[in-house]
């Protein structure tokens, strides 16, 4: 790992996120700040996010700055699109690139740039204590968010990793479904922490309903419809709560007993947003050979980013 202090930048569609790593590969600082949801609106439109991106990036480089007391920025990385896909991008992530480019040119430091998705798995990776992961061996990677929910099949590269989409969501995302289900039931977005503690609190039993994969395509707009109709006969959201987290935490199951069936056994490394859920969680670890982010970096952070730039030559 170079010497020196990376700096990393994450300005995904519902967080601005900075990052600071130490020359000893310690997180320095992981700051974030959520971008504004108006009450009862499911998202954000990306003419907002950008906006709001550019006034909360200056408060958390200045907190930065503190942070740093006089030491100096060796190299800075930034996510610039969603994932590595040619055509894959958001505006959102305008506001960073330009931030760190900026940022590069004036102190004259390397800039190193990366997808979105590459930061969360590296994220997972580092704060799990798996980075003997990035040893060139294949893996399994979820990233399950609410703009992402896939399965990658991942490989750690000298810039970054390789990843093949194996399996992924056809409809909804899974961040999605929970978002618009707790919603519907007079939940503040995003939704994912109330709707667990509503879940934790259940003690009804939880109907089955089996998810709906066919070629590793995942279909879940089918159980916000279940769910609405769940919560308008019992009235309780904490049975809502419960049925919408298990059916997830089973669908993701599913996914990797099918990639488990065609790759053989694998390692597999849990990503994003929705994987701090502890039921989620909870119900992966007892099957699978499983890794999962601390909750502060399985939510949107750019601390995976800085772990990438640190590793660069």
């Amino acid at each position: 790992m170079n010497k020196g202090i990376t700096l990393g930048i994450d300005t995904s569609n519902y967080t601005t996120s900075v990052a600071l790593i130490g020359e000893d590969g310690v997180v320095i600082a992981n700051l974030k700040k959520l971008l504004t949801v108006k009450a009862g609106e499911r998202g954000l439109r990306q003419s907002d996010a950008v906006f709001a991106h550019v006034k909360n990036l200056p408060t958390l480089m200045s907190e930065a700055r503190g942070i740093l007391n006089g030491r100096k920025i060796a190299r800075v990385g930034v996510s610039t699109r969603p994932r590595n896909l040619d055509g894959s991008y958001m505006p959102c992530f305008l506001v960073g690139a330009a931030a760190a480019e900026s940022i590069s040119a004036a102190m004259n430091i390397p800039l190193y740039k990366y997808s979105h998705q590459c930061g969360h798995v590296m994220a997972a990776l580092y704060s799990s204590g798996r980075t003997d992961l990035l040893d060139g061996r294949h893996f399994c990677a979820f990233h399950v968010s609410g703009g992402t929910t896939e399965m990658l099949r991942v490989c750690a590269t000298d810039s970054g990793f390789f990843a093949s989409v194996i399996g992924e969501a056809a409809d909804l995302n899974a961040g999605q479904l929970i978002d618009r289900v707790g919603v519907m039931m007079g939940l503040s977005f995003p939704a994912g922490p109330q709707l667990e503690r509503l879940a934790l609190e259940n003690v009804a039993k939880i109907p089955k309903k089996k998810p709906h994969i066919s070629d590793f395509k995942l279909n879940l707009s089918g159980i916000e419809n279940a769910s609405a109709r769940l919560y308008r006969e019992s009235g309780s959201a904490e049975l809502t709560a419960a049925f919408v987290l298990d059916h997830v935490a089973d669908a993701l199951s599913m996914l990797a007993e099918g990639y488990e069936e065609k790759f053989g056994k694998t390692e597999f490394v849990f990503a994003g947003g929705v994987m701090s859920n502890s039921i989620i969680k909870n119900k992966l670890s007892g099957r699978f050979n499983a890794s999962f982010a601390e909750p502060a970096m399985s939510a949107d952070n750019a601390v995976g980013i800085a772990a990438l730039a640190s590793r660069e030559i």
